[in-house]
């Protein structure tokens, strides 16, 4: 149990460098969230709907983090910061980081069956700040959504998601990156939030540079074998 837990503490202390100690990591909303979800889910699965939804509320009310007791998270889950909501059927795997003011919604079933309607996240994905993750859709492995898109379809394995409605960029799209990337956007260490829209164009002309390098020098030993 401690070992686990200790092992959780540091998986967070490598994607944010701001706490000086694991005591403090203690005190992170997210972690607090997280360990009120895991007694709420427990008690969802034992069919104590009220008692569930209690401490879900208790833990919005501590945290001003909604994690619905039906959903399922994997393991080393960080949520930095807060304000986000996390729906009854969502599915996250694991090593995944959401930061602050993210929503995985779902979708109203027009038949009155409530089935899957929310989103699924797998290994390593990174959500942005302000992003809206909607319906039953799969984000996969690796993948990272920018700050403030909105998602409604399916994304596939190490895509940068960006805009509304969210599309995948050129940058790195399709391979994931074994580096942990803040705030889910790729290149620069010391990329400002802010400038999202620069920084993800810049990365863009620098990924077709490379490719049209590519080709070029392809072409060149195309001409000397001939």
């Amino acid at each position: 149990m401690f070992e686990r837990l200790t092992a959780y503490l540091d998986s967070i202390k490598l994607r944010d460098p701001a706490p000086r100690s694991r005591w403090e990591i203690l005190l992170y909303p997210g972690v607090l969230a997280l360990g009120l979800h895991k007694v709420a889910h427990s008690l969802f699965q034992a069919d104590l709907f009220f008692l569930a939804r209690l401490v879900n509320h208790l833990s919005r009310f501590l945290t001003a983090i909604d994690i619905h007791p039906g959903a399922k998270i994997g393991r080393n889950f960080f949520i930095d910061h807060g304000f986000t909501v996390i729906g009854e059927t969502v599915e996250i795997g694991d090593n995944v980081t959401i930061y602050q003011c993210v929503t995985l919604g779902g979708t109203s079933p027009d038949n009155g069956v409530a089935g899957k309607r929310h989103p699924t996240l797998l290994d390593n994905v990174i959500i942005g700040s302000g992003a809206q993750v909607l319906g039953p859709i799969t984000i996969g492995v690796g993948a990272r959504v920018g700050a403030n898109a909105v998602v409604t379809k399916d994304v596939v394995p190490g895509a940068v998601m960006v805009g509304i409605p969210a599309r995948a960029t050129m940058v790195e799209g399709g391979r994931s990156d074994k580096s942990f990337v803040p705030y889910g956007t790729p290149c620069s260490e010391m990329f400002d939030p802010e400038t999202q829209k620069v920084e993800l164009l810049r990365c863009e002309i620098d990924t077709l540079r490379k490719r049209l390098d590519a080709l070029l020098a392809d072409n060149e030993d195309l001409r000397d074998r001939a």
